[in-house]
C-alpha cells in the first residue's frame, strides 16, 4: 500500500489489508457506528413512547363524559269506568266435592244365635230340597206359533286327528357303534362266502369298490340301503342283495340305549388272476 493510500485509509483497511473484505467481520466493524446510532434512536423513541402512555391515558379519561342515569316516572292511568249495562262475569266454578273413602268389602257382622231374626236365618235344608224339583205338569198350547222354525240338528261324528309318532333320530356317531356278529373278521368271511361275481362284470373285466350306506335299527335289522358309490355291471345290485340278507347286527348304543345308526360299508369286487 502506498503512503498516500495509508493516509486516506482507516485502521480497518490496514487490518484487513490482503484479506477477504467480503467476510462478515469487516462489514460489521465498518458500519458499526451507523448501526449504533440507529439503535440509540430506536431506544430513545421506545422509552419516550412508554413514558407517554400514562399521560395519554389520563387525558382520555378526562375527555369521557359522565352520563347520569335518567329516571322516568310513569304515571298509572285510572281504570275505565264499568258499564252497568253489561252483566258481571260469571263466578268461578265451585271446587269438586271431597272424595269419599271407598271400602273394598263389607266386613261380616257376627251375631249371637239368639239375636238373629227369622228373616235373616237361611231356609231349612228340607225346604231347599223340595224346591229343586216340581211334580206339576204344565200343558202348553199346541196351536201356538213359534217365532222361529225348529231345526233338528243331527250330531256329526268328528274324527280325532291322527297323531304321528315322532321319527327316531338317526345318529352317525354314537358311544358304541353297531357291530356285525363276530366282528370285522366274521363280516369279511360272510361277504367272501356270499358274494357272487356278476357275469356281466366278469366278462367286461370290471373291478372296483362299491360303497353302501344303510341304517342299523335298534333291534339290529338293516334298512334304507343306498349305493353311495357304484361301479355298475350288476356289482351294485349284488352288494345290496348280500347286505340285505345279512343277519341282525349288534345295535349301536347312546347313553346305554339302543338307537338307529347310519353305517357305511365298502365291498371290494376283484377278479382272480
Amino acid at each position: 500500500m502506498d503512503s498516500k493510500d495509508i493516509l486516506k485509509s482507516d485502521v480497518l483497511d490496514i487490518i484487513f489489508e490482503g484479506r477477504n473484505k467480503q467476510y462478515g467481520a469487516y462489514e460489521l466493524r465498518k458500519n458499526y457506528r451507523v448501526r449504533a446510532r440507529k439503535a440509540l434512536i430506536i431506544a430513545l423513541v421506545a422509552a419516550g413512547t412508554l413514558a407517554s402512555i400514562p399521560v395519554i391515558a389520563s387525558l382520555m379519561n378526562k375527555s369521557k363524559k359522565v352520563v347520569k342515569p335518567m329516571t322516568k316516572v310513569t304515571e298509572l292511568k285510572a281504570p275505565p269506568p264499568m258499564d252497568e249495562k253489561k252483566p258481571p262475569p260469571p263466578p268461578p266454578p265451585p271446587p269438586p266435592p271431597p272424595v269419599k273413602p271407598q271400602v273394598k268389602f263389607t266386613p261380616p257382622v257376627i251375631k249371637e244365635a239368639e239375636k238373629v231374626s227369622e228373616e235373616e236365618k237361611p231356609p231349612p235344608k228340607e225346604k231347599l230340597e223340595k224346591a229343586t224339583a216340581s211334580t206339576v205338569n204344565v200343558e202348553g198350547d199346541e196351536n201356538a206359533k213359534l217365532d222361529a222354525p225348529v231345526v233338528e240338528k243331527t250330531p256329526v261324528a268328528v274324527e280325532a286327528p291322527k297323531v304321528e309318532a315322532p321319527k327316531a333320530e338317526i345318529f352317525e356317531f354314537v358311544e358304541q357303534m353297531p357291530d356285525f356278529p363276530g366282528g370285522e373278521d366274521a363280516l369279511a368271511a360272510y361277504l367272501g362266502k356270499n358274494i357272487k361275481y356278476p357275469k356281466q362284470a366278469n366278462e367286461a373285466g370290471i373291478q372296483g369298490r362299491v360303497v353302501l350306506n344303510f341304517v342299523v335299527n335298534e333291534d339290529g335289522d338293516i334298512s334304507d340301503i343306498k349305493v353311495a358309490r357304484g361301479i355298475g355291471y350288476g356289482c351294485d345290485q349284488e352288494a345290496m342283495r348280500v347286505v340285505n340278507s345279512m343277519p341282525k347286527w349288534k345295535p349301536g348304543k347312546q347313553n346305554g340305549k339302543a338307537v338307529k345308526v347310519s353305517f357305511s360299508l365298502p365291498i371290494m369286487f376283484q377278479l382272480e388272476e
